[in-house]
């Protein structure tokens, strides 16, 4: 029989306070043993350290397994979801994906799905077919689809964060607590609005002869990766005039056409979650496709 009062001694001075009087820790595989965790142990997605914190970075959809932690615990989570794809024919930005902070998010011993969603395509013909950015999801925590950015007088979708309207039609509304509407574009076809972002409206298109496509929404910026970052901002409208094409905003958002100096609309940036860049042309292959979302969990090492 072993002496287990040696080694109940020799674990002591190994675990220190994280043995509980009078039992030995499990991971010797000790009958009768338990064990008290004083941080959290997961794993998934991408791992990296910073600042005293552990981070899980899902660029994908995958699983966070928490294996062991102490009770009541919390994680610092981010949820963004994938941003609209812009519209065409004085088209609108896209809307940036919807964003959901929680700075003490519960867990607890338990296989989490992660979502990642998807950013919303650019449109497939000159009347249309582009989509809404897909969901992100993290236990409780549901990031809806950033709207996608509208077609020359076609209702303007709303999401996350909404579309940018289309001329001469207004933005899509954005999801309480997750973003903002997107700006409305101008009569006569002139240029679209700018997509919603997380932290502001998208703005409007400008009136006139140089009428410029609405800027996109700004993001809101983060430092749970380890450094200060902007996710979640709406795509730029389009404008008839060169040069006059509404700029993305903060967060991924892309850059609207603007008509014979720079023909083509930008993409969203990838995992930020945002919007779209509006083509003015008919041409479908102008319009920006939307950004991938992500989700970031953080606690301490």
């Amino acid at each position: 029989m072993p002496d287990f009062g040696i080694m109940r001694g020799f674990n002591e001075k190994l675990f220190g306070d994280k043995l509980v009087a009078g039992q030995l820790p499990t991971q010797l595989g000790l009958i009768g043993s338990q064990q008290v965790f004083d941080s959290i142990v997961a794993t998934g997605g991408t791992i990296t350290f910073a600042g005293g914190m552990t981070i899980h970075t899902f660029t994908s959809s995958g699983t966070f397994t928490v294996t062991a932690a102490p009770a009541m615990a919390t994680v610092e989570a981010l949820v963004v979801a994938g941003g609209g794809g812009g519209g065409v024919v004085a088209g609108g930005g896209g809307g940036a994906g919807g964003l959901l902070y929680d700075a003490a998010k519960s867990v607890a011993v338990n296989a989490y799905t992660i979502t990642v969603g998807s950013g919303g395509v650019k449109c497939t013909s000159g009347s249309g077919g582009n989509t809404n950015g897909n969901n992100s999801v993290f236990d409780t925590l549901t990031a809806v689809g950033g709207g996608k950015g509208g077609i020359g007088g076609a209702t303007t979708s709303s999401g996350g964060s909404g579309g940018g309207g289309g001329g001469p039609s207004t933005g899509g509304a954005g999801t309480s607590g997750q973003g903002n509407a997107g700006g409305a574009g101008t009569a006569s076809y002139n240029s679209g609005g700018g997509g919603g972002g997380a932290g502001a409206v998208g703005q409007n298109a400008g009136i006139g002869i140089a009428a410029k496509g609405g800027n996109g929404g700004v993001g809101l910026a983060y430092s749970i990766s380890g450094s200060s970052t902007y996710y979640a901002g709406g795509g730029g409208g389009s404008s008839g005039n060169s040069n006059f094409q509404g700029t993305g905003g903060l967060g991924g958002g892309a850059r609207g056409e603007g008509y014979a100096m720079t023909p083509i609309a930008l993409d969203a940036s990838a995992n930020t979650g945002g919007g779209g860049g509006g083509s003015y042309l008919y041409n479908a292959s102008n319009g920006g496709n939307g950004g991938s979302g992500i989700v970031i969990i953080s606690y301490p090492t």
